[in-house]
């Protein structure tokens, strides 16, 4: 075995020595090339030979030619030796090989999977079957050493070990030794009077730790993640009017143990201004009074960089929705350093109008283009529309087909009036398998499971299996939605269902009640966020007699029989703003819905309303608000079927009480639900304590209320549950956690109490 460990000078030096003195021993009188044999070639081509020699048959050979021919094949980086000697006229080039790389293997990492460390090398120029070089050696090695680096791992050393083999092959073998992870061990400010330390630490990323370092990884330094700090910094102060501020210098000092880190920021504040005025300058189209409705810079107040940028911004996409796609908008800035004061003059040239020749659409390998376009409301061949652009782009984001989406503007050459906008897209698994679980002193253990498909086959349409499980309540639902039934926009969803409940008791009976159906109901888009849908269902609900049945079913059964038939009639309407589905921040979200049964067995109207407020105050901090509200009436002089009632309590409703518990009970004690329903939620969404700004992983408290009534009771406070409690959400690798732990606030006698709950999803 032999062991790599000469420097790039000490080889770069032989190499001379070799070439001069292959120079000193080659002096030869010049003669004229008859031909030229190649020998020692085992895996090379001759021709690859060939092409490199500056020499031809026919050529005089000179001393000078014969270094040249020496250095031209010691270039290739496949010989290991070159010799030229001669037979006669014959020029006889003699090589040997350098060794071939036949495998590549580590031993000691941790940090990183071989299959990592392959690519790496790979990029270095080292892989199998390749030759093996000293000098690229060094690099891989170096270049291993960088990997480790950008993880914090200062410490790490590499050791190349080389075992010849057979066939003049060479296997490398990478021993990491990788060290502990360099630690920031403090972060100092210096310069700073306005705003203290702690406050200012808050803007960063970057930590000296705390008892979740291990997840968040703050306390590792990245020069990248400390950039990013740094802006997060000055545009801190930017915004609050210090217009001077500058960072003089920043120092990262590592220890000599390489685990530990000390970093140290000088800035200069400077002084604090004011807006003294805002004036418009340049070519505004004629519709100055739109363009200053869009500022949101008020003069007496402290200089904001950020109010500057959005209304820059804000005029850039106003020039846009008229066709100008090369806007260009300048806050200039005169200073008044006496008073403390700057005036800000927002120049504007307009360039020139120009409409969309082409849309191209990248990224998508799977997904269909024709499932892209039809969410776009920018055509080609139209004028450019900034607005429709923007919107154009919302809507193909809330497919929720695509991690990342960017629409970029491109100018058509020779073509100043006409751009093309580049559409480009990576795709994600639109398929979800979600598990939840639940535990009460009745229900026990129960599972829920779901798989869905949200772009299946790359059309856009969406598949859905739902199945739940528990000791009390099962259901199992397969839906199929294609959201572009029709070319305008209008959706088709078909559901086939069947579902099993018994309400919660303290006998535990046999009876249960079977509802199976099939639905069909559309979408029908009236504006960009608002749908209504309408349709209609087939459905059959059974009572299954069985022991300890509660006598409000025996009641229904001696009046409507055992079995019901029935098409009720659905009408809907939605509206979405959500900035996020699955972790929203901002926005709003409102669904009503209503149920209308005139055909078949049962005669009645079913209505339920909810509504969802996303309120951000910070960038840390969210105020989440939930409301639902539910009403049933019987028709015809019938009462409201007492299988089409309202449930609450438990995950999803007032937490911290069984599923389904919640409202009235018939004299056997079981709960049967109601005709009437209410329920109120709260959240306070925070960074989890020691996570930093890191919105995946999220603390929650709250607080619940609700109640169910029965047909003809009246609706007061008396029947209000409340709960309050703390929660935790993590979009961990695996995929959405959800854990809750709450405490019932108002307790009454037979109340089922659930505390702990929890929900878990993945994705394939």
């Amino acid at each position: 075995m032999l062991k790599h460990t000469r420097s790039a000078r000490v080889r770069a030096a032989l190499a001379a020595l070799a070439l001069a003195g292959a120079h000193a021993a080659w002096a030869v009188e010049p003669f004229t090339v008859r031909d030229i044999r190649v020998e020692g070639l085992q895996r090379v081509e001759a021709g690859t030979v060939f092409a490199s020699l500056p020499i031809r048959i026919g050529d005089t050979y000179t001393d000078e030619r014969g270094t040249a021919a020496i250095r031209a094949l010691f270039d290739l980086g496949l010989f290991s030796d070159v010799r030229l000697h001669t037979s006669g006229n014959v020029l006889v080039v003699e090589v040997q090989e350098r060794p071939t790389v036949a495998s590549i293997d580590f031993a000691g990492n941790k940090e990183f999977t071989d299959e990592v460390l392959q690519n790496a090398l790979r990029d270095a120029g080292l892989a199998a079957g390749r030759p093996h070089d000293k000098a690229l050696l060094d690099r891989a090695e170096q270049e291993l050493k960088r990997q480790y680096i950008n993880r914090s791992l200062y410490g790490a050393e590499v050791q190349t070990t080389v075992t010849p083999m057979a066939r003049n092959q060479v296997r490398l073998v990478f021993n990491i030794t990788e060290g502990q992870p360099a630690r920031i061990k403090r972060i100092d400010i210096n310069g700073n009077h306005a705003y203290s330390d702690r406050t200012l630490k808050k803007l960063f990323d970057l930590d000296a730790g705390n008892w979740l370092s291990w997840y968040t990884k703050s306390n590792q330094y990245s020069s990248a993640k400390l950039n990013a700090d740094l802006e997060a910094l000055r545009a801190y102060y930017l915004a609050r009017g210090y217009l001077d501020f500058k960072i003089d210098s920043t120092q990262v000092a590592i220890a000599p143990d390489k685990e530990s880190i000390s970093i140290t920021i000088n800035v200069t504040e400077g002084e604090r201004f004011a807006v003294s005025g805002v004036t418009l300058d340049g070519n505004y189209l004629d519709r100055e009074d739109e363009f200053k409705s869009l500022i949101t810079i008020k003069p007496g107040q402290s200089y904001n960089a950020d109010k500057v940028a959005e209304t820059t911004k804000a005029f850039i996409e106003h020039f846009g929705s008229y066709g100008y796609a090369f806007a260009q908008v300048e806050a200039a800035q005169d200073i008044d350093r006496a008073q403390r004061r700057v005036a800000i003059t927002l120049r504007a040239d307009p360039s020139r109008r120009v409409y969309v020749r082409r849309i191209n659409i990248s990224g998508n390998m799977r997904t269909r283009d024709e499932v892209i376009r039809r969410e776009f409301r920018q055509y080609e061949s139209s004028w450019y529309d900034a607005e429709k652009i923007r919107l154009s782009r919302d809507r193909v984001d809330r497919l929720g087909f695509f991690t990342d989406l960017s629409v970029a503007t491109a100018e058509v050459p020779g073509a100043p009036d006409q751009v093309d906008l580049n559409v480009e897209v990576k795709e994600k698994p639109t398929g979800n398998i979600s598990l939840g679980a639940g535990y009460s002193s009745a229900e026990k253990l129960s599972f829920t499971f779901g798989l869905s498909q949200e772009n299946a086959f790359g059309s856009g349409n969406k598949l859905d299996l739902q199945l739940n499980t528990g000791k009390y309540n099962r259901t199992l639902v397969i839906s199929a939605t294609d959201p572009y039934f029709t070319r305008d926009g209008i959706s088709r969803t078909a559901d086939i269902y069947f579902r099993t409940q018994k309400p919660y008791q303290d006998q535990g009976g046999t009876y249960t009640l079977q509802t199976m159906g099939a639905g069909l109901r559309f979408g029908i888009p009236v504006s960009e966020l608002d749908t209504v849908y309408v349709g209609i269902n087939a459905e059959q609900t059974r009572i299954k007699s069985g022991t300890n049945i509660p006598a409000s079913y025996l009641y229904y059964v001696n009046r409507y029989g055992w079995r019901s038939t029935y098409f009720p009639f659905t009408l809907g309407w939605s509206r979405d703003s959500r900035d996020s589905a699955l972790a929203p921040n901002s926005g709003r979200y409102q669904r009503l819905s209503g149920e209308l049964g005139l055909l078949g067995d049962v005669r009645y109207a079913k209505a339920s309303y909810q509504f969802q407020q996303y309120i951000p105050l910070n960038k840390q901090y969210t105020l989440a608000f939930n409301s639902e509200l539910g009403w049933g009436k019987g028709l015809g002089g019938r009462p409201f079927p007492i299988f089409k009632n309202f449930y609450a309590g438990g995950l999803g409703s007032v937490r911290g009480y069984g599923q389904s518990t919640l409202g009235p009970r018939d004299v056997t004690g079981a709960f049967i639900g109601g005709t009437r329903k209410l329920v109120l939620n709260a959240e306070f969404i925070t960074p989890f304590p020691g996570a930093g700004n890191d919105r995946t992983l999220r603390l929650y408290g709250f607080v619940d209320a609700g109640a169910l009534y029965g047909e003809g009771k009246k609706m007061d406070s008396h029947g209000l549950r409340y709960s309050a409690g703390v929660g935790l959400s993590w979009i961990s690798p695996l995929g959405p956690l959800r854990f809750s732990y709450a405490v019932p606030l108002r307790k009454r006698p037979g109340d089922r109490i659930e505390r702990f709950q929890f929900q878990i999803g993945t994705s394939f």
